[in-house]
């Protein structure tokens, strides 16, 4: 273990003319105290390793120093070749690119290791789309990754859920990010974090002004919090929900991403499950209409007054047929 971690040590100070203690020390999972002794025991090895000290300090390496590394072990070997499907790398148009970089690790690769690396790229296949996608607003997303690339401002205009007029940012790009098969443009707006789906990009120009990103803050950390905030349950309106046990896997498959917890036995009740839904307004409450007599709105009262409201407009609808 220690091997390996010396290694990556060098790895990442290849990319990189500094790398702070911290930072090597959460990458790879130790403290700061053992990437020091690390550190000493690369420089007795011969590795031309150094310590910064100060507010911008950091462990570097000596400019032109290289290790060509192929011992490879069998489960490295094999994770290169546990990849998603290629429909993320065709919109960024580097399928063909992929495919040519893989033909070059399995060449480079211990002869020992290719049946093993060959395997896996044959029996596992990780495929990002949804089940019943529905048809989307063709996207761009190769010119937006040029755009995103070109470390510039750009100026996007976006159409906003629900609304069919467009709305003008000037903003600083953070990078792309694939989530379910949708593709999200993360990037700060005023200094402040959001979050925009490219299929609701209508146009993107590159502005000359040069990116003003916040120092020290990377596209994962962005997106880790703009997730979490997407995620967060403690905002909304809370309904309580009865759903028949039957039909438990159909509902948490459809509406299971608005659960705050599993659902739970409904006392003296053996067909019933008690379960807390969030949606963002109570309109949207609704959405439990498609499953008919099976969920049962509980409460709050303004929730189950909506949904008698919509079934009495569907009565008057179809009543006479």
């Amino acid at each position: 273990m220690k091997f390996d971690r010396l290694l990556s040590i060098v790895l990442l100070l290849q990319h990189r003319r500094l790398v702070p203690a911290k930072e090597l020390a959460e990458r790879l999972e130790v403290s700061q105290r053992t990437i020091y002794r690390d550190v000493e025991a690369l420089s007795s090895a011969g590795v031309p390793v150094y310590a910064e000290r100060g507010k911008d300090g950091g462990i570097g390496l000596l400019p032109g120093f290289r290790t060509d590394v192929t011992g490879l072990t069998t489960d490295e070997a094999r994770a290169l070749f546990v990849l998603a499907s290629q429909s993320a790398h065709a919109a960024l148009g580097l399928d063909h690119a992929l495919g040519s970089a893989l033909r070059k690790v399995m060449a480079a690769l211990p002869a020992p290791h290719r049946p093993a690396a060959e395997l896996t790229s044959r029996r596992i296949l990780i495929d990002p789309e949804r089940w019943h996608a529905g048809p989307r607003t063709d996207t761009d997303v190769e010119a937006l990754y040029a755009a995103v690339l070109s470390d510039r401002r750009l100026h996007i205009r976006y159409r906003h859920s629900g609304r069919s007029s467009l709305r003008g940012y000037t903003v600083d790009p953070y990078g792309l990010v694939a989530k379910a098969g949708t593709w999200y443009l993360v990037a700060d707006h005023r200094s402040r974090p959001r979050l925009f789906r490219t299929d609701r990009l209508a146009q993107v120009r590159v502005v000359e002004t040069a990116a003003h990103r916040r120092p020290g803050v990377e596209l994962a950390q962005v997106w880790h919090s703009l997730r979490r905030e997407v995620e967060d349950r403690t905002t909304g309106v809370r309904v309580t929900v009865l759903l028949r046990r039957e039909r438990l896997d159909m509902v948490t498959r459809i509406a299971g991403s608005y659960f705050t917890g599993p659902p739970v036995a409904e006392a003296g009740s053996e067909e019933w499950l008690r379960v807390e839904v969030v949606y963002p307004v109570v309109e949207a409450v609704r959405h439990l209409l498609q499953f008919g007599t099976d969920v049962q709105v509980v409460e709050p009262a303004e929730a189950r007054t909506e949904m008698a409201r919509v079934v009495t407009e569907l009565t008057g609808l179809y009543g006479g047929f």
